[in-house]
C-alpha cells in the first residue's frame, strides 16, 4: 500500500461534518451472493454529489461490520454503533456500506463481505484503489478474517475488539492494519489482539496498535468518534 497525503486526501478525512437528516440520510439496500445463498441486506451512505448520474468523481468506500447484537433483518440495529451510526447525523465524505450479518450466521464470511464489494464498486463511483474495511467485536474478527483472505481488495483495515488465527499473519503482507482494544474488554480479551499484532509484527507487516488502557469492550465509540481514524485511512491507497 502507498500512502496518499495530498492536502485534498487530509481535507476529506476533516470533513466529517454536521448534516441535516436528509443530507445524512441511509438507503437500505440488498445483496445476493453469486453462490444462490441467503441474501444479506446493507445500509448505504452516498456523499452529497456521488449519487448524480455520469459524475466521473470517484469516492472512497468504507465497509463497516457490526457486532453480534446487531445481527438479525432489522437494519435499525446495524445504526446503533459506529460509521453507519455516524452517517445519520453527519456528511461523511465516504461511501458508507454496513451490511447485516443474518441471526443464523455466528461469524461474517470473508467471501460474502469480498462479494459485496465487488458489487458495491460496480453500482457506485468508488475509487477501487480506496476501499477500506473496519469492524466491532463480532466485526472485528471478521475484519481480520476478511483481511486474511483478500488482502489485495482493501487498501487498510481496522479491526476493533476482535481476534483471528496467527496463522493468517503472512497473508496481509503490507497491508496497513490499525488494531484497537479496551484493556479492561472482558468479552473479548485484549490477549487476542496482543497475538495478532505480534504475528503480523514478526512476518514483517504494517500493523499499529492502540490500547485503552481504561475501556472494556466498547473502545469502538472513542475510535469512530475520532476524526485520526478517518485520515488515517484516506493516507492510504491501495497498490495495483
Amino acid at each position: 500500500m502507498k500512502p496518499a497525503h495530498s492536502p485534498l486526501i487530509i481535507a476529506l478525512a476533516l470533513a466529517i461534518l454536521p448534516a441535516t437528516p436528509s443530507e445524512a440520510k441511509q438507503s437500505e439496500k440488498s445483496f445476493k451472493p453469486e453462490n444462490g445463498s441467503q441474501g444479506y441486506r446493507y445500509l448505504l451512505h452516498l456523499p452529497k454529489g456521488s449519487e448524480k448520474k455520469g459524475t466521473k468523481e470517484k469516492w472512497p468506500l468504507l465497509v463497516f461490520l457490526h457486532g453480534r447484537g446487531e445481527r438479525g433483518n432489522n437494519l435499525r440495529l446495524v445504526k446503533k454503533h459506529g460509521p453507519s451510526k455516524l452517517a445519520e447525523v453527519r456528511e461523511m465524505k465516504f461511501i458508507v456500506v454496513s451490511p447485516q450479518c443474518p441471526i443464523t450466521d455466528l461469524w461474517w464470511k470473508p467471501k460474502i463481505v469480498a462479494g459485496l464489494v465487488d458489487s458495491v464498486v460496480k453500482k457506485y463511483s468508488v475509487d477501487k484503489d480506496r476501499v477500506y474495511l473496519t469492524g466491532l467485536s463480532q466485526g472485528g474478527f471478521g475484519t481480520w478474517a476478511t483481511a486474511a483472505e483478500y488482502p489485495k481488495k482493501f487498501a487498510a483495515v481496522a479491526p476493533i475488539c476482535g481476534g483471528g488465527k496467527v496463522s493468517w499473519a503472512h497473508n496481509y503482507g503490507k497491508l496497513p492494519i490499525w488494531n484497537f482494544h479496551g484493556t479492561r474488554d472482558k468479552v473479548v480479551p485484549v490477549a487476542l489482539s496482543h497475538k495478532m499484532v505480534k504475528a503480523v509484527q514478526e512476518a514483517g507487516g504494517d500493523v499499529t496498535f492502540t490500547e485503552y488502557p481504561e475501556k472494556g469492550h466498547d473502545c469502538w465509540t472513542v475510535t469512530y468518534d475520532n476524526p485520526k481514524l478517518y485520515e488515517w485511512f484516506l493516507s492510504y491507497t491501495r497498490k495495483p
